[in-house]
């Protein structure tokens, strides 16, 4: 009998910061914010607080503005 608090069938849902879409974290690219620049992080090792963008080049290419966006909302 399967333990029912067990979370092994639990699959981590993100939203890409650029088209705010839910899709599993597995999916989706993990990027920091250094120095007020955006790292990228493939191995998801980096301390502190990630943000999530869609593999894709259309969320991709519109990270500029979501950047500018969130330098403007934290002066």
């Amino acid at each position: 009998m399967p333990n029912k608090a067990s979370k092994a069938d639990h699959i981590a849902l993100r939203s890409c910061v650029v088209c705010r879409k839910q899709q599993p974290q597995s999916e989706l690219l993990a990027f920091k914010l250094k120095d007020n620049k955006v790292v990228f992080d493939f191995k998801r090792q980096l301390s502190g607080r990630g943000y999530y963008v869609c593999d894709d080049n259309k969320c991709i290419n519109r990270m500029d503005k979501w950047h500018k966006r969130w330098r403007k909302k934290r002066k």
